[in-house]
């Protein structure tokens, strides 16, 4: 009997063992159906140091969304280099802004619109909205939704576009009934979003690409090559600097 036990331990522990690394190799290697979702991209930050925009360029991948600001005052150090570097790889290039909960969203604004360049093509301006990196702080629905039109108010007259706004599952179940309805860019890692109506998918945050050394944030366009470019396309009447 204690053999027994022993046996059926051991293939216990095998079986598990198996279930898991078939676990992590399917999330590795998992990829949206390329004929469903034909357009990819990524999104950087300082965090992938440096990067060779023109092999990234060559690995399959369209458009980058690139970290522009933090908050009231926090600047990406990486940004103007890799923004000017992607579109000089022919990548159709956007900028994010990562939203905090401690300061006023009309602050916010100001700090984005100040870093990000209004006279060249860009994609949608993108805000982030999460709970990780944030402050510990945490607004009622209602008043994250206050803040978050003050932001877009500013950044969209002067950008010309409608922004486009990201939610983690965390932020979109406390958050997504009560603010500002634009298009999504949704957090689904292996997995596609349970919601339509998305624009961005984000289905990997541990992926490889050609150019970048380590893990980097992979996503896919709802839509072709034409959605892209109408994107990308320079707004009608741009707003002048502020």
């Amino acid at each position: 009997m204690k053999n027994r036990i022993i046996l059926w331990g051991a293939a216990s522990l095998v079986v598990v063992g198996l279930i898991a690394a078939g676990g992590f190799l399917y999330f590795q290697t998992f990829s949206p159906d390329r004929d469903s979702y034909p357009v990819r991209g990524i999104d950087v930050s300082h965090h992938q140091r440096e990067i060779d925009w023109r092999r990234v360029a060559a690995d399959d991948v369209a458009f980058a969304i690139i970290k522009a600001t933090e908050g009231g005052d926090h600047v990406d150090d990486a940004f103007a280099k890799n923004l000017r570097e992607a579109r000089s790889a022919g990548l159709a290039v956007g900028a994010y802004h990562f939203f905090t909960f401690c300061r006023p969203g009309a602050d916010q604004a100001k700090n984005f619109i100040a870093v990000v360049p209004h006279d060249q093509p860009l994609l949608p301006p993108v805000v982030d909205i999460e709970f990780g990196g944030n402050c510990p702080q945490r607004p009622s629905p209602q008043q994250l939704g206050a803040e978050l039109q003050a932001f877009l108010g500013p950044v969209e007259a002067t950008f010309g576009k409608p922004a486009i706004i990201y939610l983690t599952d965390e932020a979109k179940d406390a958050y997504a009934e009560q603010i500002a309805v634009r298009r999504r860019w949704l957090r689904s890692l292996a997995i596609k979003p349970s919601e339509d109506g998305w624009i961005y998918w984000q289905y990997h945050n541990m992926g490889r690409v050609d150019g970048i050394e380590g893990d980097v944030d992979l996503n896919v366009l709802q839509g072709g090559q034409q959605t892209l470019a109408e994107l990308f396309a320079p707004s009608a009447q741009p707003s002048p600097s502020p």
